[in-house]
């Protein structure tokens, strides 16, 4: 199989494709035909070695020192079961799935080893392989933290900072499934994305946290900018700060005084085979449809990660297989 390696932490020029002998299942496992993956930020930042402040070090020992221990990318997928495992009764060859695979990573290639007990569920077939290969990472980010973390409630006012992202995107529709006031932050060319939402909008030019008169329950922020201090005035008195980029110092201040009544919360998002079938579940109810803005051939992958990075990609960045 045709997979793409990170050989170094670095630039997009560091990814190369070459053949590796086809992964064979285990007991308890499938080999899934990937159809499509995402480039997701996790995937830039661990290609890049590129960590939020203060996290750096512990990056490093837990995902490789010099280069990422597990070199082939992609945390989500949509595929074709090709081969099951003993022992494995979910499953069968020819059942199409969505996944997310872990720290292990590995949907960056053409063939993909998971559990298949873990975060997979069949296709919803509502969606076409490039939008369910993207219900996983921003998906289950945003409900994590909007419906878990947050505990946002009906009639909230949420913020999105970076709602035309692919957690951003995703977190527009979550918030208001569940019943918030949505309305999103993103810079001028983004606003289109709003649009196709239908969600309120703010524009990153003009935004000012210390404007009189708006305050909101809930800001989830994706760009890593927003803080306590200066968020304060835009939080209502009992708000709560989703900092999904926070570094250590956030991260520290959250912990350091319990009763304080804005909060903040920040931390990784788990990947759990229930939040993907709840997601699978409003997709149902067309209540949330992950935005496709562009798809890469798998060959061109570095190009893909040089789009990303140059800040062009709204919505998901598919990688396609076929």
């Amino acid at each position: 199989m045709r997979a793409a390696r990170v050989r170094a932490y670095g630039g997009p020029e560091v990814i190369e494709i070459v053949e590796m002998p086809d992964p064979q299942p285990g007991p308890g496992q499938i080999a899934v035909k990937v159809i499509a993956s995402t480039l997701s930020a996790a995937d830039l930042r661990i290609r890049a070695g590129r960590f939020p402040p203060g996290l750096g070090l512990l990056a490093r020992l837990a995902l490789g020192w010099n280069r990422p221990r597990h070199a082939v990318l992609g945390h989500d997928l949509c595929g074709r079961v090709i081969a099951c495992g003993p022992g494995v009764t979910r499953f069968a060859p020819g059942d199409e799935v969505v996944a997310m695979t872990g720290l292990r990573a590995g949907a960056h290639a053409e063939i993909c080893v998971l559990q298949a007990e873990g975060a997979v569920i069949p296709r919803p077939t509502q969606l076409s392989p490039a939008e369910a290969a993207a219900l996983g990472f921003g998906g289950t980010t945003a409900l994590h933290f909007l419906r878990d973390r947050a505990q946002l409630q009906v009639g909230e006012q949420l913020l999105v900072m970076g709602a035309a992202g692919a957690v951003g995107s995703a977190a527009v529709q979550i918030g208001r499934a569940l019943g918030a006031e949505v309305t999103g932050l993103v810079r001028r060319h983004q606003a289109e994305i709003m649009a196709r939402l239908e969600t309120g909008m703010l524009e990153a030019e003009g935004f000012d946290a210390r404007a009189p008169g708006r305050q909101w329950d809930v800001i989830l922020d994706t760009t890593g900018t927003a803080t306590l201090r200066n968020m304060a005035a835009a939080l209502a008195p009992d708000g709560r700060l989703a900092a999904l980029a926070a570094g250590l110092p956030d991260m520290l201040s959250g912990l350091g005084n319990p009763l304080r009544r804005r909060k903040i919360l920040t931390g990784p998002a788990p990947e759990r085979r229930s939040d993907l079938a709840e997601l699978a579940r409003l997709a149902a109810e067309g209540r949330f449809r992950p935005v496709v803005d562009t798809a890469i051939p798998f060959h061109r992958i570095h190009e893909a990660h040089a789009f990303a990075e140059a800040g062009r990609k709204r919505g998901n960045l598919v990688i396609g297989f076929l």
